[in-house]
């Protein structure tokens, strides 16, 4: 990711020893400076982290999306694109999942 780019979060769970599906697009922010820095979350979990300015918004269930979504090639399988973690997605798709991230 550079300075400017976009991102938003997608939480499988709402947290990480949780086993209940959450399944929902849950913060949208812009990079606003090029540090990269390892953040330590506690039990030897050292991410990398990128400083972001983050707008409110509201946590978006993706099921309505699915079908609209272009990165999401199996309408059945969905989930799969998540596993790799971090993955770009095209302009349409992001203004799809913001637009009703950001409804007022």
């Amino acid at each position: 990711m550079n300075t400017g780019d976009w991102i938003i979060y997608y939480s499988s769970k709402e947290s990480i020893q949780e086993t209940t599906p959450y399944q929902k697009f849950t913060a949208i922010g812009k990079v606003i400076d090029d540090d990269v820095f390892q953040f330590d979350m506690g039990n030897d979990f050292i991410p990398f982290r990128r400083n972001t300015d983050f707008i409110s918004c509201t946590e978006t269930s993706i099921h309505p999306l699915i079908l609209h979504l272009t990165f999401i090639k199996n309408k059945k399988r969905w989930g799969y694109p998540f596993r790799f973690g971090h993955l770009e997605i095209s302009e349409k798709d992001f203004k799809l999942i913001s637009e009703k991230m950001i409804e007022v």
